[in-house]
């Protein structure tokens, strides 16, 4: 990625000590750690490390470290089948029965569209995973669960309920459609072309994750490594793998037409229901609600030993990425303590 030499190897901006501070937590001796970036009008003007990547090999965090996405993948998966769609190779108001044949009755009346703003009603497949599994599952056990279902939570699109079973099925979606893996997809069309060169969807004994990230949970006084869980090898809802490095390219590339046509991104970031959280509504991968009179898209990703968020301020063309490799690290409100100290800085 293009950082300058200055904010590559830790900026000195002079509100860091107040970024250092609020990332204390993560900075102490022998324990899992973050990486941060903080982008104002498109220039890094902090992106550094903290802590351990991995703690039995005490490598540390850097902008380079590439953590698991956890849920912050959905704008990834969502932006591929916005790609899918623009190409002619799929239409939003498609059916879960165009692409599944197999699928029971019920799948008639959930679009692409439902998926993709969590208003399917699917059974969570969490919740359906027999007692006893042991192999993790993937995406495509995902849809064997499902098509052993015979009902939805709600009648399809009539509410929100955020649903990790509808983007499972929109990675099959795009292999389906684009005659390609998921994972490869993903790098062909995405991923470099941003240059993103150090993200991958993560299949387990298949790839390999360069400067990985380690997650951790607490236990006891120190952290014990919990890294993979049953479900972590489902692609489409949480299995990136990426940097703060590169997620800069993403941010950037959002902004333009990179990618897809101003107009269909403009739907990406379009509020559609409203959401469990006040006043955000969801739009294809994305939170879309305001702080502050502002704007403000945002994702949160939460997996076994891993806390990620990405909030971006579009009108500032402002964003904090956040990457932890701890579990369930207490980071929401980072984005806007960080946000009032570079935006709001009279008060």
């Amino acid at each position: 990625m293009t950082l300058s030499a200055h904010a590559a190897s830790g900026s000195t901006d002079i509100l860091t000590p107040r970024v250092d501070a609020l990332f204390q937590e993560f900075n102490q001796a022998g324990s899992p750690g973050a990486s941060v970036m903080v982008i104002n009008r498109g220039k890094v003007v902090l992106a550094k490390g903290y802590g351990l990547a991995s703690v039995e090999e005490r490598t540390p965090c850097g902008i380079n470290t590439n953590f698991r996405l956890a849920s912050v993948t959905k704008q990834f998966t969502a932006m591929a089948v916005m790609i899918l769609a623009e190409r002619g190779k799929l239409s939003f108001d498609e059916r879960l029965t165009d692409f599944f044949p197999e699928f029971p009755a019920y799948g008639n009346q959930i679009t692409l569209r439902y998926l993709l703003t969590h208003t399917s009603g699917l059974i969570d497949y969490e919740d359906v995973i027999p007692k006893g599994t042991e192999i993790p599952v993937l995406d495509r056990d995902v849809l064997r669960l499902l098509l052993q279902q015979d009902k939805t939570y709600f009648p399809p699109g009539t509410k929100y309920r955020y649903s990790n079973s509808a983007y499972a099925l929109l990675a099959l979606i795009v292999e389906a459609r684009s005659g390609n893996t998921f994972a490869r997809f993903l790098r062909e069309n995405i991923f470099r072309r941003l240059k993103m060169s150090g993200t991958l969807a993560y299949e387990q004994g298949l790839s390999v994750v360069p400067n990985r990230a380690f997650g951790y949970s607490p236990e006891g006084s120190g952290f014990k490594r919990t890294d993979q869980s049953l479900t972590s090898s489902v692609l489409g809802d949480g299995s990136i793998y990426a940097s703060v490095a590169d997620l800069y390219e993403w941010d950037q590339a959002l902004y333009a037409d990179k990618l897809v046509s101003r107009k269909m991104l403009k739907l990406a970031f379009t509020p559609g229901p409203a959401t469990e959280h006040p006043d955000t509504g969801y739009g294809f991968g994305w939170f879309i609600g305001e702080y502050r009179g502002l704007e403000e898209i945002w994702h949160s990703g939460n997996s076994l030993g891993f806390t990620t968020r990405i909030a971006r301020f579009p009108e500032k063309k402002f964003a904090v990425i956040i990457l932890t490799n701890r579990n369930e690290a207490q980071i929401a409100e980072f984005p806007h303590r960080i946000a009032d100290w570079y935006l709001f800085p009279s008060e």
